[in-house]
């Protein structure tokens, strides 16, 4: 838009003209001023058609200086108006609501005496019109003054205290809003006069009020028992200003007010029924701050007590630290322990909520038989929480391996043991860890000390899958002895047996099987298959076999005929191959492990998905120098073993025993692990089958064809053992009879429930699962008896310890499981060479 109205038309509004620099610089130097015009329709200029100019000055004009502190002083003089401004903008309101309450008060003091004014001029009038009556009826003028004129100086101190009264219960009540607006005023002057950041006065009382409230249990509840008898005094002394009452019935007429607020319905007047409304009002504001302290408190304790929060009031009880999938098992295992005690107390406190926690025990599908089982939310590693559960007087704390990675759960393990350790009150029994990894059982030692049992979850399951696959049969008896359902192991001490050897403690017990002595000499140590010359001497205690700790008791010595051996024991070993089907974290234990078993050219063919160096690598890392390995040779191929092209890429049909193992990279999901094993099982039994010729001898009662038939015939051909994580998964394996299986995480849960039950017991499981020792052993019952022989159990017991076995139990011919501690040891029978016996004898 143009500056002029008569702007030609093809000129610019707003033409600006700078001097050129090709034009000829004067000595004196010209000064360009900017000229704007001050109104926009103004009269034409005398030159229309010329062009504006601006004119800019080149030489600096001059800037007058201005100093900091004066910039600074005028900054906050102008900041201080500006709040002052605000300020009473702000709280204008406020002071009219105290002139006007003030006024109204004011005009309640004389309404009142304006009132009493007429309230004396009445009473003379009634004075009056009495001595008139008296005049007619001659009633006794004393007794009509008397009853009808008051006293004027009564009747101005009562005034004069009603007033009082009244002015003094508003007063009291617009103290505090006064006190709070100042505060509000002088914490906003110090902003005004102080441009840093400074904490204000209002912000300090309510932090300190904040603090109160927090730190003190009672204040909230105190506080408001404080505002209901201010309410109650403030209301009784303005009711006590508005109605003739005196002061104590006015109060309880105020505390009437406050607890109901429909008591004022009968107030009459105008006073009286703005003074009982606002009581009311208060009443109302404070009960329902009360009925929302009191469900808060109530909502704050059924909290506490849904998440698991209040303390476990427990004696003699097992606690249990941490979850993962092993839990069911280990309930199931003390709940079966605890049976002959009517039930017992198992505490179990985990990271989780309490509410979850018991609904995924809830969904466990066993009966507890009498125990308990209490939950708690809380971490192991804080003293406090362990304090909740009542840590120090748990009879044995068993702290669970969490799922996941083995180093960071062992490093959880030690640091709860670090806090067990720390518990002030001490601890009354004995801490069971499981760990994932073997070099870490060390640490956890040295930190616990004495008071500690370790359970190497994974390296026992790695070395028992060993003794399975070259031993079959033999997972279901650990599976016998481990748990509580059958027999397992017992010590106790005997004074009767005091003095005799250990060969005729063998026959002593009818319902137990000896097995070991713990030696009181030796600090407690305890012997497993010692000699039969060992003599019991006092303290001694035997280690047996029982079916329960009350069950066995020893007898006189019944007469057993030993016999003599039927021939020499001979164990000719003989070349394997072995394939392993998935990779573990102790897979160079179980190498070692195989090793020093086998005979010399076996092979070990590892079957897995991890590349051929990296396994070399982990190897390595582990502790493995394959280049010293003596007997084994080990062939790699890789692939992935739920893929049947991979599977048949392998001589399946060749292999003595496979082993599926639960591989690394699915073990934190135990139904993916067995979804898996289950697939490559069923692979490479099928591919055994179509490689196999058939045979209906091998086939049994199955039919030509079938599936069933099939894999049955190749599972007589070839040992598999599947490491399975889920319970529920045995069920198909154990109905289908196509593979033997190793339930690791029961068998896990229940070494745990049994060193939790006895201490004692870690020593004897950690001896039979040892690289060194004595461990279970299948033997063919050739080796103790000739065929058709009659003999009764003592007495294979004493032939097999001629060749230093200890014999625990049978399988006779066709038999799906072991007897364990069988009945009747003095009883004859027929036995056959297809038997076998299960025995206790040193590693070959």
């Amino acid at each position: 838009m143009s500056l002029y109205s008569d702007s030609p038309a093809g000129s610019s509004g707003r033409d600006w003209l700078f001097p050129s620099p090709s034009f000829p610089r004067s000595s004196q130097t010209p000064q360009y001023r900017r000229r704007f015009q001050s109104k926009l329709h103004t009269q034409p200029q005398p030159f229309p058609h010329r062009r504006r100019v601006v004119q800019f000055s080149r030489a600096p004009t001059s800037i007058p200086t201005v100093s900091v502190s004066d910039v600074e002083k005028k900054e906050k003089s102008f900041s201080k108006k500006y709040y002052n401004f605000i300020w009473f903008s702000q709280f204008r309101y406020h002071f009219a609501l105290v002139i006007v309450t003030i006024t109204f008060l004011v005009l309640l003091i004389f309404r009142n005496i304006y009132l009493q004014s007429q309230l004396n001029k009445l009473q003379g009038e009634i004075v009056s019109l009495n001595l008139r009556l008296y005049a007619y009826h001659k009633l006794d003028p004393l007794n009509i003054t008397s009853a009808t004129i008051q006293d004027p100086n009564t009747f101005v101190s009562g005034n004069f205290k009603r007033n009082l009264a009244l002015f003094s219960s508003f007063t009291l009540l617009f103290i505090p809003l006064t006190i709070f607006k100042y505060i509000d005023y002088v914490s906003k002057s110090r902003l005004s006069d102080n441009i840093s950041e400074q904490i204000s006065l209002k912000k300090q009382i309510a932090y300190w009020v904040d603090v109160f409230l927090s730190v003190h249990p009672y204040a909230k509840p105190l506080v408001l028992l404080v505002a209901t008898l201010l309410l109650i005094f403030l209301g009784g002394l303005a009711l006590f200003g508005v109605t003739p009452e005196d002061l104590a019935h006015c109060l309880w007429l105020s505390w009437t007010y406050v607890a109901d607020s429909g008591n004022h319905a009968s107030s009459e007047g105008i006073g009286p029924r703005l003074v009982a409304v606002s009581i009311s009002f208060g009443g109302m504001l404070i009960f329902a701050m009360m009925l929302g302290l009191v469900s808060d408190a109530i909502s704050e304790k059924f909290d506490s007590l849904r998440k698991g929060k209040s303390e476990v009031v427990e004696q003699n009880h097992t606690l249990i630290l941490g979850w993962s999938d092993k839990l069911g098992s280990l309930l199931n295992q003390l709940a079966i322990a605890n049976e002959n005690l009517c039930g017992g107390t198992v505490v179990v406190m985990a990271e989780r909520d309490k509410e979850e926690m018991e609904l995924d025990i809830a969904k466990m599908e066993f009966d507890f038989k009498g125990t308990s089982v209490i939950c708690r939310s809380g971490s192991p590693v804080i003293l406090a929480d362990l304090k909740k559960v009542s840590v120090s007087k748990a009879r044995a704390i068993i702290v669970l391996a969490e799922d996941g990675n083995a180093d960071q759960s062992d490093a959880r393990a030690l640091r709860t043991v670090l806090s067990l350790t720390g518990v002030k009150d001490g601890l009354r029994g004995h801490i069971v860890v499981e760990l994932s990894d073997l070099d870490n059982e060390v640490l956890v030692k040295l930190v616990g000390g004495d008071l500690v049992e370790t359970v190497v979850a994974h390296d026992v399951i790695g070395r028992l899958m060993i003794q399975c696959a070259r031993q079959p049969g033999l997972a279901q008896i650990w599976e016998d002895i481990l748990g509580f359902e059958n027999c397992e192991f017992y010590i106790k001490r005997w004074p009767q047996l005091d003095g005799m050897q250990f060969e005729d403690v063998l026959i002593s017990f009818p319902d137990a099987i000896p097995c070991g002595v713990k030696v009181a000499a030796h600090g407690g140590k305890i012997i497993l298959n010692p000699d039969d010359t060992y003599v019991l001497q006092a303290g001694d205690e035997v280690l047996v076999i029982a079916e329960d700790d009350d069950t066995y008791a020893p007898v006189s010595l019944p007469k057993v005929w030993r016999g003599s051996l039927p021939k020499d024991f001979v164990c000719p070993k003989s070349p394997e191959r072995i394939l392993f089907c998935g990779w573990r974290r102790d897979m160079e234990d179980m190498i070692m492990v195989l090793d020093a078993s086998l005979a010399e050219d076996s092979e070990l063919w590892m079957f897995n998905d991890v590349p051929e160096k990296e396994r070399e690598k982990k190897l390595t890392d582990g502790g493995l120098d394959i280049n010293r390995l003596e007997n084994i040779s080990l062939v790699n191929r890789e692939g992935n073993a739920v893929i049947r092209r991979h599977l048949e890429s392998l001589p399946l049909e060749s292999f003595d025993s496979i082993l599926i193992l639960a591989d690394e990279s699915v073990e934190d999901s135990a139904i993916q692990a067995d979804s898996r094993s289950l697939a490559t099982l069923l692979l490479i039994r099928d591919i055994q089958a179509k490689r196999l010729p058939y045979s209906q001898a091998d086939g049994g009662s199955f039919s030509k064809g079938s599936w069933m038939g099939e894999m049955k015939q190749a599972s007589d051909k070839t040992v598999i053992i599947s490491e399975i994580l889920d319970p529920r998964t045995k069920n198909l394996l154990s109905m289908s009879k196509i593979s033997d299986y190793v339930l690791s995480n029961e068998l896990v849960s229940m070494a745990l429930a049994m060193v939790a039950e006895d201490r004692q017991i870690n020593d004897v499981l950690e001896e039979l699962f040892a690289e060194e020792g004595n461990e279970m052993h299948i033997r063919q019952a050739d080796l103790y008896l000739f065929e058709g022989e009659e003999l009764s159990f003592y007495e294979i017991m004493l032939r097999a310890r001629q060749r230093r076995d200890i014999v625990i139990g049978y399988r006779v011919a066709n038999a799906e499981r072991a007897v364990i501690n069988p009945p009747a040891k003095t009883d004859r029978r027929k036995w056959s060479l297809k038997d076998v016996f299960v025995v206790i004898a040193e590693k070959e």
